[in-house]
């Protein structure tokens, strides 16, 4: 990897009484990169980035962005773009109002709502409500959201959940040109065919951390698939439905 370190995390653990849900992980996210974070669902991917974020505190261990815990971070709500599951629109709302809301509680003029969505092609359907959007128009006005405050980080939850192939497509174009104008994206998924199209580097989470550097290191510069290294590195199962660990993550 190259470029400074935007986050680290050093030996995070979250225990949940008796479970453990993320065990001693580390690694880092440099800058100007594409970073995927993969792993089962369960495997520790959204706890992880939820102590990132502030958002559940550490059993042990640090993550910090920009060499801050995030709550600590001055303007962090500047400097880090968010799309997580649990931040939703106002009940009624058309995507333009939303945003607009979010411009003014980040002191940025009303014009910016305009500006991103257009960005991420809503600005045709910016005074629908959003009650009406599709699942994966609600994934755009959430990255819209994520990019109002001009970003240098964004951290994406599943952010192509409910896109079809052509909004996929899109995506990956969107998340490259903001990587080429020096901006860091960390990115998680299950979508391990797209993550192989996507991103520079990987981190894979199975409760521990099995892989954290560049895609190419893993794949052998392309030669061995990201899904068969994948699950050389978490394993197999087979669960009592009888379907796979790799038909599970493929899902």
């Amino acid at each position: 990897m190259t470029g400074d370190a935007v986050v680290e995390l050093r030996g995070l653990t979250k225990r949940f009484g008796t479970m453990t849900a993320v065990e001693d992980v580390s690694f880092e996210v440099r800058s100007g990169r594409i970073v995927g974070l993969l792993g089962r669902n369960g495997a520790g991917k959204t706890t992880s980035l939820r102590m990132l974020l502030g958002l559940m505190l550490p059993t042990s261990g640090t993550a910090t962005v920009f060499g801050h815990r995030y709550q600590d971070l001055p303007r962090a709500a500047h400097r880090v773009g968010v799309s997580m599951d649990g931040i939703n629109p106002l009940p009624g709302t058309t995507a333009r109002r939303e945003l607009r809301i979010w411009a003014r509680a980040l002191g940025l003029p009303a014009a910016r709502a305009d500006e991103v969505l257009g960005q991420v092609g809503l600005d045709d359907r910016a005074d629908r409500k959003v009650k009406g959007y599709s699942t994966g128009m609600k994934q755009r006005l959430a990255l819209a959201t994520a990019l109002l405050s001009d970003p240098e980080l964004l951290v994406l939850d599943e952010p192509a959940n409910g896109l079809d192939p052509d909004g996929i497509r899109w995506l990956r174009t969107m998340l490259r040109s903001l990587a080429d104008e020096g901006r860091t994206v960390l990115v998680s998924s299950h979508l391990l065919a797209e993550i192989e199209q996507t991103v520079d580097d990987v981190v894979i989470v199975q409760r521990t951390l099995r892989y954290a550097g560049p895609l190419s290191d893993l794949t052998s510069e392309g030669t061995e698939s990201l899904e068969d290294r994948f699950f050389s590195l978490v394993g197999s199962q087979t669960g009592a439905t009888g379907t796979t660990a790799k038909e599970r993550v493929d899902a």
